[in-house]
């Protein structure tokens, strides 16, 4: 077993960090949205005060960083993002906000609100978990604030029955929806659909305020906070230069440390520490942040050519960004990483263009090949593997580590760089019990009728 040569450093990364969360928010300029019963209605960015209760409903905003030994010539260092026992991911951050947006936004006027949110599944589960906390905390009344979930069937088995679900009354106010169409990513469409169609008559007809909450800057915010985190922690040194290692869909994660790096250079508070380079690590699925990267386009034309030996397994060594093999060129590894033609790419470009780092795809194959390796790194902290890799059921860490192994041993990582993994998701199946869906739904009527009681 690896020991770490330093004791890990624990921080709760909003209350710690209230001053770079505000601060993050006045430098993108971020303010509310449209009024009330309109499609574009959003709350303001004014966070509650840090009373009793307000601390009990972050105090799950935790992240550990720790080191994880050397690889290859580089030290390895890893932000633990999963602390909440809730949902084991770095999504807790941004939906602890949002909902504490939507509470102050409650105290203030005196309206009621439903967030909305179409997601593959961590954002949904994290949004459901702060509101649960928010209830339990006595922030809000269960009738003042709602969320509504809308995910594909493919991540049905990440859902999880918690508060919201156990509870009679909570459920009926809360419904997890599962999409039946074909394209898990129709989600996002169907979900601004029925925003755009029926927020006015929330709004008349029930009293309600509805928030389509799928808008970066919401999540942004939160994660300028990992900045900080890292300066207080083991800031970076120009003797140790340092890339940020993130398995991504979107780089939301990566653009809100660089947000807080910001935030921080404004202030003076990074002098002496230089910007990373960051490592984008995706999957065959939706490799569309490395295929921009490194070819400027979306087009899965640019994929390396496989070619499928006697085994079965398809194999190609003229890119040492994708896979070297795996069991199918357009395998999902996880659900979880979704978004095709992300929006993002052309900003994460740049700050590679600008600061240093790579991108890679990793396929399933390469994981399990690494998966022994990883387990014995992450022995004895929070985000151990489970034995059997047919249990684990959120697979961001290990794509991420395994990106890292395979960008060193394939000589994309310059000689001296560090690397800093963002641990941004790790969950096995005995950490829940699955949650079924409330309703099916493919149409915004659908969606009317288990949300407001029917349609128009």
């Amino acid at each position: 077993m690896l020991t770490t040569a330093t004791a890990p450093v624990t921080r709760n990364l909003i209350v710690d960090y209230y001053d770079v969360i505000s601060s993050a928010v006045a430098r993108l300029g971020a303010g509310p949205g449209d009024p009330a019963g309109t499609p574009g209605f959003a709350p303001g960015f004014d966070l509650p005060e840090l009373s009793g209760d307000v601390r009990q409903f972050f105090a799950v905003a935790t992240a550990t960083w720790r080191e994880l030994g050397a690889y290859g010539g580089h030290e390895l260092r890893f932000m633990d993002l999963t602390g909440n026992p809730g949902t084991h991911t770095t999504k807790t951050f941004p939906s602890m906000l949002i909902v504490a947006r939507a509470v102050e936004h409650i105290r203030r006027t005196g309206e009621r609100v439903c967030i909305f949110t179409p997601t593959s599944a961590n954002k949904g589960i994290a949004l459901r978990d702060a509101v649960g906390r928010a209830v339990a905390a006595g922030l809000v009344t269960p009738g003042q604030l709602r969320v509504v979930v809308l995910a594909p069937g493919s991540t049905r088995h990440k859902f999880r029955h918690d508060p919201l679900a156990a509870d009679p009354a909570l459920r009926a106010l809360n419904p997890l929806l599962r999409f039946t169409g074909d394209e898990p990513e129709g989600v996002k469409a169907l979900g601004r659909a029925f925003v755009d169609a029926y927020a006015r008559e929330a709004y008349d007809k029930h009293g309600t305020a509805l928030w389509f909450s799928l808008a970066l800057p919401n999540y942004l915010v939160a994660d300028a906070a990992r900045a900080a985190f890292e300066l207080d922690a083991a800031p970076a040194t120009a003797a140790a230069p340092r890339w940020h290692a993130h398995a991504v869909s979107s780089a939301f994660g990566l653009l809100g440390y660089n947000l807080g790096r910001d935030v921080l250079e404004d202030s003076g508070r990074a002098d002496g520490s230089p910007r990373p380079g960051f490592l984008l690590v995706q999957h065959l699925g939706t490799p569309d942040m490395v295929l921009s990267l490194r070819h400027g386009t979306f087009s899965r034309d640019r994929l390396p050519a496989y070619r499928r030996d006697a085994a079965g397994v398809w194999r190609q060594d003229a890119d040492p960004h994708f896979p070297a093999v795996t069991d199918d060129p357009d395998e999902v590894l996880d659900p979880t990483f979704y978004t095709h033609r992300p929006v993002t790419s052309p900003a994460m470009n740049d700050l590679i263009g600008r600061y240093g780092g790579d991108g890679v795809t990793v396929s399933r194959r390469e994981c399990l090949e690494r998966y022994p390796v990883l387990r014995e790194r992450l022995r004895g902290t929070p985000c151990e593997l489970p034995a059997d890799p047919a249990d684990l059921r959120e697979w961001s860490i290990v794509m991420a580590l395994t990106g890292v192994l395979n960008a060193i041993d394939r000589g994309l990582v310059p000689t001296g760089q560090e690397l800093v993994v963002h641990g941004s998701g790790c969950y096995r199946g005995d950490d829940y019990t699955v949650c079924e869906p409330d309703a099916e739904v493919s149409t915004v009527e659908e969606i009317a009728a288990a949300v407001l009681g029917g349609g128009r």
